[in-house]
């Protein structure tokens, strides 16, 4: 099953280097980083995915005390990253490894 946090406390939690490698991941700094998660700015949808990539790599180092932050929760408008059908992708990538 796959677990997600919000960016606020993921970046609530995270230490001062992980929100850094964060940031400078994406090209941008730790402070648009809080902007976004107090929702005064949206990320854009290419910046969204960024994050969540990132996110998701320090949150393995982490030993279980981070999770990634899911890109439909940083835009203005999250049903991009939905199918038409109404499943997002999170959702299908937990079906498929429900499989294995």
């Amino acid at each position: 099953m796959l677990v997600c946090m919000e960016l606020k406390y993921f970046l609530k939690m995270a230490t001062k280097r992980e929100r850094a490698e964060v940031a400078v991941a994406c090209n941008d700094s730790v402070s648009y980083l809080y902007q976004i998660a107090g929702q005064h700015r949206y990320a854009s949808p290419l910046m969204a995915m960024q994050i969540e990539r990132y996110t998701r790599i320090v949150a393995d180092h982490s030993d279980g005390r981070l999770k990634p932050v899911p890109r439909a929760s940083m835009v203005r408008h999250p049903e991009i990253f939905y199918d038409v059908d109404g499943v997002s992708e999170v959702e299908e990538a937990e079906v498929g490894n429900d499989d294995e």
